[in-house]
């Protein structure tokens, strides 16, 4: 069952969920609607997909994923920013202090961040994932406030605090629905070998996959655990104490 809300902003969301909304919007979409007790950003079709933009931790959809998928076709939109611009404003949260060009490039191999917390449901024929590459704003002010166990207010970033995300553009959309939309995010080498043969040479670890698509050895193994639950991989065997993997 289908309801509106009386006010599309109740949320209190940032401004790049709010732009990434109204980008994927389309004539006769309902905007922030219940659906089975559920508050959905965009319901399409009288129900038969619903649209969830998630700019956070995956872990908050968990439940939620799990309940609406046993009826519905799910969209979950996730934005990784390939560019960021560091926007630094003063108290008044008006007056712009500095603005600078981040050296962080995000890619769609991101979304492996976030993806473990909902690892088991990725598969899942009602659920797909877009990636949406975009270019966005990161704005931050100067935090004040109350110590907590000790710490000082934006602590983590020397007495910032994030006031707001904005979107600036896309870039580019990333669909994955099906265990071969993962599979084609391993390296393009391994997946050129002939299919069926298992050999050493077409053993990897998780060591293999950071080095070959050059992203760090945590998120490689976030990767892998991933793939290993949707069965795009599967475990065989040990090179040394690492556990190696097979296509």
């Amino acid at each position: 069952m289908v309801k509106p809300l009386n006010s599309i902003g109740m949320m209190g969301e940032m401004s790049l969920h709010a732009a990434l909304k109204a980008w994927c919007a389309e004539p006769g979409d309902m905007l922030e609607s219940t659906v089975e007790g559920y508050v959905i950003d965009i319901v399409r079709n009288d129900g038969a997909l619903l649209i969830e933009i998630q700019t956070g931790h995956f872990s908050a959809l968990r439940a939620k994923l799990t309940a609406l998928t046993r009826v519905h076709h799910v969209r979950l939109i996730y934005p990784v920013p390939a560019e960021k611009w560091i926007v630094r404003l003063a108290s008044d949260e008006q007056t712009e202090i500095s603005r600078r060009r981040s050296p962080k490039r995000g890619q769609v191999l991101d979304i492996f961040r976030e993806l473990p917390a909902i690892a088991r449901l990725v598969a899942h024929p009602h659920l797909s994932i877009e990636v949406v590459l975009v270019r966005a704003e990161e704005v931050l002010c100067p935090a004040f406030g109350r110590r907590r166990a000790g710490r000082r207010p934006g602590w983590r970033r020397k007495g910032w605090r994030i006031l707001d995300r904005r979107l600036i553009d896309v870039i580019s959309r990333h669909v994955l629905q099906t265990p071969d939309d993962f599979r084609a995010l391993l390296p393009a080498a391994w997946l050129s070998n002939v299919a069926g043969v298992v050999s050493d040479a077409r053993l990897f670890t998780t060591r293999d996959l950071a080095n070959t698509l050059s992203i760090s050895l945590p998120l490689a193994q976030k990767m892998a655990y991933c793939l290993r639950e949707m069965g795009v991989i599967t475990p065989l065997g040990r090179r040394g104490r690492a556990l190696a993997y097979s296509m």
